[in-house]
């Protein structure tokens, strides 16, 4: 494991190809401690691929990922558990186990993969839930559970674990427009408490209010970024400016 001094996240020339598709042409970004990066860009740019390559859910093939300063692209488990220990990930889709509570799906992995007690671990479950308006909801299973509620417990789940880095794929996407709003709420207090975030998301207000940084993907690489502000209502590039003007028209 490398040591290099820097930002809290660094990926150096990240490049993911699926057989003869180049998903990822090499993705150069940095992310600082505390800091709220938002994806935005079309269906295909690689957002996705990006998020799944920094959790090692699809390690890329060429290219380096440090977090906290090690490098955690290359061969071994080591990297695959301080990986999981540090970085948690939110879903389009909440991936809850249908047979287990809302308690149950977030105390899980604590006791699994962090050893700790399921006395500590349903009572840390309890403190997340209540975190994200659920109190009333934890011995409820998923299919009891509204969009909405299942993926506040899912964002339970991923803090469940203590991350210092939370990534979030398109987690309003599958929600209905009303229940929109309780789950950016969740996200805009992590926000607020310094919750290094990287965002995938077509949610422009989100962006704008939240943000840090916008970044905009188009064919596997990063064409745009900066303050919100520049790369939402200034784009530089002309296919940033047409595909904002579809998502702001739209």
């Amino acid at each position: 494991m490398s040591t290099d001094v820097g930002a809290f996240l660094q990926l150096q020339d990240v490049r993911k190809r699926f057989g003869n598709l180049e998903v990822l042409k090499g993705i150069d970004l940095e992310v600082n401690k505390g800091e709220v990066i938002c994806v935005l860009g079309s269906s295909g740019s690689g957002k996705s691929t990006l998020l799944r390559c920094i959790n090692l859910l699809d390690p890329p093939e060429q290219g380096r990922i440090l977090l906290e300063g090690h490098e955690i692209t290359g061969k071994g488990s080591a990297n695959l558990d301080f990986v999981r220990q540090r970085v948690g990930m939110v879903f389009q889709q909440f991936n809850l186990f249908p047979h287990k509570t809302a308690l149950e799906n977030v105390s899980m992995a604590p006791q699994t993969v962090l050893d700790r007690s399921k006395e500590e671990s349903r009572n840390r479950g309890e403190e997340l839930l209540a975190r994200v308006g659920m109190s009333e909801k934890v011995n409820e299973y998923p299919d009891r559970l509204s969009g909405g509620q299942q993926q506040r417990v899912a964002i339970s789940r991923a803090l469940a674990m203590d991350p210092q880095v939370m990534l979030f794929d398109e987690v309003t996407s599958a929600l209905d427009p009303e229940l929109v709003k309780e789950v950016l709420d969740v996200m805009r207090e992590l926000a607020a408490e310094g919750m290094t975030m990287l965002v995938v998301t077509h949610e422009m207000g989100f962006a704008r209010e939240v943000a840090d940084r916008v970044v905009f993907m188009d064919d596997g690489t990063v064409l745009e970024e900066g303050p919100p502000a520049q790369v939402i209502d200034s784009p530089r590039e002309e296919r940033t400016k047409r595909f904002l003007g579809r998502v702001l028209d739209h």
